[in-house]
This record gives structure tokens, sequence and C-alpha cells, in this order.
């Protein structure tokens, strides 16, 4: 390819265009490609790249660092697991009218892998998303408490499309837990979307956050507009474990008797 022409695009920061441009010029002139069909091809390259990086960024500034899918979610494990509404959310259209997602249930029955599978939905959909677990939010509240940062992170967690708080009740949160996220899900009341985790029944609320009044508040606005998901039975994590555990034993006696 002429290198002069190379530079331009990626001057023009055209690099998709750039780098398919040698094949497809080939696939042009073996197919005989009419100019408009040809620039239209370099023109969804360019569109497939802008949106590959975009995707990339948003999975970055969202704090997700493993991608899980849906189609990888063993439904058969926990069948009572309601798979037609959780399709239904992979749309995004819940983020979309600012509705939520509430998932209980005990450790192991896949409300992590539901959860992530979602929001990486909603990227890729094209909203804004953040994912904090309990601990990077216990850890964001304490540091905003001794730096005087408070407002700061509280704008971070409303700002998004779609914030995600899982595992709720699994760290203890600091002393002003139940006014900074009362003040969260306030703001964020039917103007962004909230998909929350947590093994503690909705009762423990007031106790967990240490204010009762506060939980019954954050649950009312939460709940108006949440779907609510009971994930019960067996945990996958112990049951991959066992799995696992009986393959290599298996493997061992193999060994062993030849």
């Amino acid at each position: 390819m002429n290198p002069e022409l190379d530079r331009k695009l990626r001057y023009l920061r055209l690099s998709g265009m750039a780098e398919t441009l040698p094949a497809r010029n080939q696939e042009a002139i073996h197919h005989h490609l009419a100019y408009p069909e040809f620039l239209e091809l370099l023109v969804e390259d360019e569109l497939d790249r802008r949106r590959d990086r975009l995707f990339a960024r948003r999975l970055k500034q969202a704090g997700i660092l493993e991608i899980k899918a849906l189609e990888d979610y063993d439904w058969s494990f926990n069948p009572r697991v309601p798979r037609s509404l959780i399709i239904d959310l992979a749309t995004a259209r819940f983020v979309r009218e600012h509705g939520g997602l509430l998932l209980i249930g005990p450790p192991g029955t896949g409300k992590s892998h539901i959860a992530i599978a979602l929001t990486v939905a909603a990227i890729q959909a094209g909203h804004t998303a953040l994912y904090r677990s309990a601990f990077d939010l216990a850890q964001d509240m304490a540091e905003a408490e001794a730096t005087g940062t408070r407002k700061e992170v509280i704008a971070q967690l409303c700002k998004v499309d779609l914030l995600v708080m899982e595992d709720l009740g699994m760290k203890r949160l600091p002393p002003t837990a139940a006014e900074d996220l009362l003040e969260v899900f306030v703001r964020r009341y039917e103007k962004g979307s909230i998909i929350l985790t947590t093994n503690r029944p909705m009762e423990d609320w007031g106790q967990m956050l240490g204010d009762t009044a506060a939980a019954g508040a954050i649950l009312d606005r939460f709940l108006h507009h949440a779907e609510v998901i009971r994930l019960q039975g067996r945990s996958y994590r112990m049951y991959n474990r066992r799995e696992l555990h009986s393959k290599q034993t298996n493997e061992t006696l193999t060994g062993n008797t030849e």
C-alpha cells in the first residue's frame, strides 16, 4: 500500500481503514467491486474498530476484569433460575428505562456471573457502567471519609448509566455507609439503573447498614422499578471443586493401574 496514504489515514485517525485497506483492495479487484461498495466496506471496518475500542475502554472504566456471558451460564445446574427474565434483562432495556435488579442468594449460586454478564451486555448496547464489590465500596467510602472526597465518590457512583454493587453485606461498611448509600439511591432514582447482589435478606438491611430508616428509604426507592430474583440451590463453586477433585482422583487411579 502507498505509505503516504497509510500515513494520511492514520493522521485522520482512520486506523481501521488503514489496517484493512490492502485486504479490501484485493477483495475489490477480485470481485470487481464498484467504488461505493469498496468505500462502504472500508467505512464499516473503521466503525467496527471504533466500536471495539469503545467497548474495551468502557469495560476498563467499569472495572470489569473478566468478561462473563450468559451463553456460558449453566442454566441446568440450578433450574429454578428465571432464564427468560434474565435474558430479557440482557437486552439492556431496563437500563434505558432506569430500572434495577436485586439478586439475592447464598454464595456460589450465580449472582456474580449474572451481574457481570448483564453489565457487559449493557456496555455492548452503548451504556456506561461502574462495577464495585462490597470490598471496593467499603474502601472507597473509608478513603472518602479520610480525605474529604465524599462528594467526588458519590458523584462517581451516580454519573454512569448502570451502577453494579456486588456482595452487599459481605463486608462491614463504615458508619456513614447508610447515609452515603441513601444519597446514591436518591440521586439515581428514576435517573439511573442499579444492579445489586447480596446474600442478606431485605429484612436484615437495617441491621446490616446500622440504620433501619435509611435501609427502608433505600429499598423503597430501589424496589419501585427493580426486578427481584432469589437464587437458591447448590453452590456451583463447590460442585465444580468436587468434580475437579473427582477427575484428578480418577486420573491418578488410572495412572496407577497402567
